[in-house]
């Protein structure tokens, strides 16, 4: 008999972590690596933030909570939903995770049954389609090439809903891609949702204050309100509030979801850590200047990994509207070959080979669900992007 369970032969191990543990090993070893894999800001959390942690741990407040949050942070994410969302909920429609990936897990594993399918658009999020498979589900993958700006369809999501299907899992902006809907792109995709009452909507908005001129954020539950009582509006202060290492992640949504997410965390972790949510709560209700200012650093990165990776012969690089990551196609390099005569036949062919050459780690475009491309994460110094960017070029030149 069979000692691991049968459900672990359908899940990958996280190739973003996978290849940023390749990246530190290497980096052990005393090579010169520039690791552009990990999803994380480089930035420090902000002073107030991690004052707020710290009196925290002096005030005594390192006890156990309730398992959905202390309600000093459901406020604060209340308030939130309803100053930046126009979204409203109770407390008993909040709960709080050990991180977004906790709260998404949360609500599949309380929903799922073996014949549910859910719809994730692709590139999607590296877990997505293995939690789902965790949970004894079926992801349905829908692919959404460049040449659609790495957005979904009306009509493609029209024709991949059956009874079967449960969940739509919808990120904007996107990681990988960076790809951001507007008012109108989502409007188009919930009038879809409106004709199909059995599927419910799960918005991951972890990137919502990522965003660059010319593209405002919205979250499908704002642009079409009919949908709020089967929404699942998820967040955290991760990405916003360079709060990684924290891990708080939270959600509002329907009173029955909620409290059957609530039981599923009773169950294992319990509660978020006291400290972090007392943090949050100071990330949430506090000055917000940092978000401009991280914005503003970011946005500088992006034109100048946009144009540099455009500058290679072989990449193509389109520019995203939000988050941290571009998605460059290396359509122009399949087939050509490494001085040492190694053919790049697929996006993990060329990274791989990027890495041992140049020290240079980046996420292959297969983990994401869409080929043949790869994420860099622009997440560092600019003059690390430039020294990166080069590594790249001289790499790619160097290819036959």
């Amino acid at each position: 008999m069979a000692f691991l369970a049968d459900r672990l032969a359908a899940v990958k191990p996280s190739p973003t972590v996978a290849i940023t543990a390749r990246a530190g090993a290497l980096k052990r070893e005393g090579r010169d690596i520039i690791a552009l894999s990990a999803g994380e800001p480089d930035f420090d959390t902000p002073a107030h933030i991690g004052a707020a942690g710290k009196a925290a741990i002096d005030a005594g407040k390192t006890r156990y909570t309730a398992p959905d949050g202390i309600v000093e942070l459901k406020e604060a994410i209340a308030r939130k939903f309803a100053r930046e969302n126009g979204l409203t909920y109770g407390l008993d429609q909040i709960i709080v995770g050990t991180g977004g990936k906790q709260v998404l897990f949360n609500a599949l594993l309380a929903t799922l049954n073996a014949d549910d399918e859910v719809l994730i658009p692709a590139p999607y999020w590296v877990s997505y389609p293995d939690i789902v498979e965790m949970c004894g589900a079926r992801p349905v993958v829908l692919p959404c090439p460049a040449e659609q700006g790495f957005k979904l369809s009306p009509a493609a999501l029209e024709a991949a809903i059956t009874p079967a299907t449960k969940w739509l899992i919808f990120n904007s902006p996107s990681n990988p891609t960076g790809a951001g809907y507007s008012a109108d792109e989502l409007r188009a995709i919930t009038d879809v949702l409106l004709r199909h009452p059995h599927v419910w909507i799960l918005s991951d908005d972890m990137y919502e204050h990522i965003a660059y001129p010319g593209f405002t954020f919205v979250t499908p539950a704002q642009v079409e309100p009919q949908l709020h009582g089967r929404t699942l509006t998820l967040n955290g202060v991760s990405k916003a509030y360079a709060m990684t290492g924290w891990r708080i992640g939270y959600a509002g949504a329907p009173k029955v979801l909620i409290d059957a997410m609530r039981m599923v965390q009773g169950q294992s972790t319990t509660n978020p850590s006291s400290i972090s949510q007392w943090a949050a709560v100071a990330a949430l209700d506090g000055p917000q200047d940092y978000i401009a200012e991280s914005c503003a650093a970011f946005l500088r990165r992006r034109d100048l990994v946009v144009a540099a990776l455009n500058a290679i012969d072989g990449l193509s690089c389109p520019t995203p509207e939000g988050a941290f990551y571009v998605y460059p196609s290396i359509a122009g390099l399949i087939g050509r070959r490494t001085p040492s005569g190694v053919e790049i036949a697929s996006d993990a062919d060329f990274v791989r080979e990027l890495l041992e050459a140049t020290g240079v780690a980046v996420v292959h475009g297969a983990a994401f669900g869409l080929s043949p491309h790869f994420r860099v994460s622009y997440a560092a110094a600019d003059e690390v992007l430039a020294d990166a960017c080069a590594r790249i070029a001289r790499f790619c030149k160097g290819l036959t």
